[in-house]
């Protein structure tokens, strides 16, 4: 696997991320990624060559290791992160759609069109909902692997001294993994890097949606806002065009001319 390849086209994801976003990416590249190719890959090696039993019996080494482990903790860890880091191509992928269309609408009604996104990177609409399931989707990734590794090799620790009574064992045989100690250590810090991974997306999903939802009331406050002062100002118009028609009680009448005294 070319994660170098892997690192190069998720680093683009760093200019659409949050700061939470950003924090994850580093975990995931700075304590999952490079301590599973430098040290996860050396510590395991060969398993299965170093699994020993006590016994000469054919078949009984192979049943008891398959047992013991169904599935490689490197090759769990390596699906894991495929996985987890493989969504966030879609926001990069999204916002290369944002952008193709934006040059297409240009070549179609000229560069001085109305555009049709004022940034095409900006979380609105259809990449902020696209962002948010990517999220989800880490969280069920991460959280799925975190229990499926709990779930087969029955928790996080490697005992010493295992005992197998599979078929064609001829009894119980006593089997032993190679640098338990090790191993333990190691399957502790990729289950704590993973909840760590877990718990930042959460916050970042609870960061989206209460900027999304301050956002919404600021704009609903404005709109009132401004709907109160046009009828405000109107009620104000129509009272002077009142006062220009009505004239007030105080301004005095002219009396009408008398003419009784010029006819006596």
């Amino acid at each position: 696997m070319n994660w170098a390849f892997l690192q190069g086209l998720l680093s683009g994801v760093n200019k659409y991320s949050t700061a939470f976003g950003r924090v994850w990416l580093s975990i995931v590249f700075l304590f999952r990624v490079m301590v599973f190719v430098v040290a996860a890959e050396k510590v395991w090696g060969d398993e299965q060559k170093d699994f020993k039993c006590n016994t000469a019996q054919p078949g009984c080494h192979n049943v008891c290791y398959d047992h013991f482990f169904p599935v490689s903790h490197v090759r769990l860890w390596a699906l894991q992160l495929i996985f987890v880091t493989c969504p966030s191509l879609l926001v990069v992928m999204h916002v290369a759609y944002r952008d193709d269309r934006e040059r297409k609408h240009r070549l179609k009604y000229g560069e001085n069109c109305r555009t049709l996104y004022l940034n095409t990177g900006k979380k609105r609409g259809g990449l902020w909902w696209t962002y948010v399931l990517t999220l989800v989707f880490k969280i069920g990734v991460d959280t799925t692997f975190v229990y499926l590794l709990y779930h087969i090799y029955e928790g996080y620790d490697f005992p010493s001294l295992i005992k197998c009574e599979e078929k064609p064992c001829p009894n119980k045989v006593d089997c032993f993994i190679a640098r338990p100690t090790e191993k333990r250590i190691f399957t502790i810090f990729m289950v704590v890097t993973s909840l760590a991974c877990i718990l930042l997306s959460i916050f970042e999903i609870v960061y989206l949606i209460g900027k999304r939802c301050r956002e919404c009331f600021v704009s609903v406050h404005k709109s009132r806002h401004v709907m109160t002062n046009t009828m405000s100002s109107g009620s104000t118009l129509m009272d002077s065009n009142r006062l220009k028609v009505h004239p007030g009680k105080g301004t005095p009448d002219t009396p009408a001319p008398s003419y009784r005294l010029v006819i006596s």
